[in-house]
């Protein structure tokens, strides 16, 4: 999904991609103190916090959801990101609501 700035991305969208199987989300957003709408990645944060206190609290696990900052030139950095986010991912394994979903499918 994309947004102007992460301060736009709300906490339901996050707990809605996992109700809908996503098995994890990450926000990437501007350097803290670079934001150009003055604290919306800082804002974000908080909300992927508020993420990963919830999913904790259902069972699926907080350590799914992850919020990164970097600058637009910092493509090594995306990939770096991107790559611990897979392998974070892997390690958790399927989302269980997919999981559950697939059981009553069957």
């Amino acid at each position: 999904m994309a947004v102007p700035c992460t301060g736009k991305v709300d906490l339901i969208h996050m707990l809605r991609a996992f109700e809908k199987g996503a098995d994890g989300v990450y926000v990437l957003g501007c350097l803290e103190g670079e934001c150009r709408y003055e604290n919306g990645n800082l804002r974000a944060r908080k909300r992927v916090e508020k993420a990963a206190e919830i999913l904790d609290k259902v069972g699926i696990g907080g350590e799914r959801v992850a919020m990164y900052n970097l600058s637009s030139s910092e493509a090594p950095q995306f990939v770096r990101f991107a790559t611990e986010m897979t392998e974070r991912i892997r390690r958790c394994g399927p989302n269980p609501i997919k999981l559950a979903m697939k059981k009553e499918a069957a």
